[in-house]
């Protein structure tokens, strides 16, 4: 049985399952983490109910990460979204499937999620340190250990899940990629993903508080379509927000130097024609009411003005005096109302980052480094990101538990990069 000192510096999703299964087959494992309590991020995810995972097969969890998804298969392989469910239903947690294959604690409460991993760290014996990480330790090429609180901790192997740039007041505020770079890799720049995104504009100010649901939107690179899926969204005083625009905002990593809009379709259960005769219908009922005031069955009251506005119908001509023509231009707003895009929230409000290190330099079946005998990374820190639904809770589970029991195990995986 393996008797290595590993040191996992992060006490994330990453990191504690890194930590538990390193322990669970055979190290003495201590786990750094700088806040006072562990999984400080995991709290709020899922709206404070933390989506688990996505109950869905290995190739689904690849579909849904736009960056390096070939990367993760080994990890996925390894330890899949059923094996997710599994670890946290011994653990005592029931666990339910909801819309879009989601999976949360049938309790709705992510601090559920957190204890289960504390209980599982403790009883592998993980001893915990609450303080920050200041340095990891080389020589000649291999991990020596970790600095923190001013000590030096001798590792044979360290284990980095030190998370993100997103929401650093729960500690992700970048270490990793600093620990990355002094030891010789090549870190991708972060920005942000799964972001609100901003408005080169003054439509979404007008709208601001208004959700819809049972939409589609489509996002645009110019005249490219990037991105499209069904669902909800939110108007902001900035712009958009919500599970749609947060997925799409994964696409759009060239602010600046590439136009972006979106188009949102109001009525996606109706094609145009169908929707062309709902209109006739509606003008019919109220063919001696004002074009403004012959909308309130079809649209939520807040968008009317807005959509009148953008039609280019006087608003107080008479239903019965619209043309085919202005039928045509509503029909238009309707299925494809525009909201062009100036660019992201600060990486400080995204959900997740994107970019981290290089995956180029790590062994995608153990997440060892190529450059560093030792050295492991594990969960966001990595240059991987996916879409809302579980998928990035799920890539920590999966990197965690590779880099863990590959840590824990004597495997050489020393190849190095020249």
């Amino acid at each position: 049985m393996p008797n290595h000192t590993i040191a996992v510096v992060g006490g994330g999703a990453a990191g504690l399952i890194a930590a538990g299964i390193a322990a669970q087959h055979g190290a003495h494992v201590t786990l750094f983490e700088k806040n006072t309590k562990v999984g400080r991020k995991l709290y709020i995810t899922g709206k404070g109910r933390c989506n688990v995972c996505n109950a869905s097969d290995v190739q689904t969890v690849m579909a849904n990460v736009p960056r390096n998804p070939r990367f993760l298969y080994s990890a996925l392989d390894a330890f899949s979204p059923q094996d997710t469910q599994a670890f946290f239903e011994a653990l005592g947690v029931s666990l339910k499937v909801e819309r879009g294959n989601r999976v949360f604690p049938v309790s709705d409460r992510a601090a559920d999620i957190i204890d289960a991993l504390l209980r599982f760290v403790r009883a592998q014996g993980v001893q915990l340190v609450f303080h920050t990480v200041e340095e990891v330790l080389t020589k000649d090429g291999a991990v020596t250990g970790v600095r923190a609180g001013g000590k030096v901790y001798p590792a044979q192997r360290v284990i980095l899940a030190t998370g993100g740039a997103s929401y650093p007041l729960t500690g992700s505020t970048g270490d990793g990629y600093r620990f990355a770079e002094q030891t010789g890799h090549r870190v991708v720049a972060p920005n942000p993903s799964l972001v609100p995104l901003v408005e080169a504009g003054n439509t979404c100010g007008a709208l601001m508080g208004l959700s819809l649901r049972n939409v589609q939107m489509t996002a645009y690179e110019g005249k490219k379509k990037i991105y499209q899926d069904f669902g909800e969204l939110l108007f902001t005083h900035f712009g958009l927000s919500g599970p749609l625009v947060l997925s799409a905002s994964a696409h759009m990593r060239h602010f600046g130097s590439k136009p972006y809009h979106v188009e949102i379709d109001l009525k996606p259960a109706l094609d145009e024609s169908k929707l062309d005769k709902r209109l006739l219908a509606d003008f019919e009922k109220y063919k001696n009411s004002d074009f403004v005031n012959a909308l309130g069955e079809l649209l939520p009251r807040k968008l009317i003005p807005v959509i009148v506005a953008r039609s280019g119908i006087e608003p107080h001509l008479k239903v019965n005096s619209v043309t085919r023509e202005q039928r045509r231009a509503l029909l238009e707003q309707l299925k494809h109302f525009r909201i062009d895009i100036a660019g992201a929230r600060p990486i400080s409000e995204a959900i997740i980052t994107s970019g981290g290190v290089s995956v180029k330099e790590i062994d995608p079946k153990t997440m060892q480094s190529k450059k560093v005998s030792g050295l492991y990374f594990a969960g966001e820190v990595l240059d991987v990101d996916a879409y809302t639904g579980g998928f990035n809770l799920q890539i920590a589970w999966s990197t965690g538990h590779a880099a863990g029991l590959a840590a824990a195990q004597d495997i050489d995986t020393e190849e190095q990069i020249p």
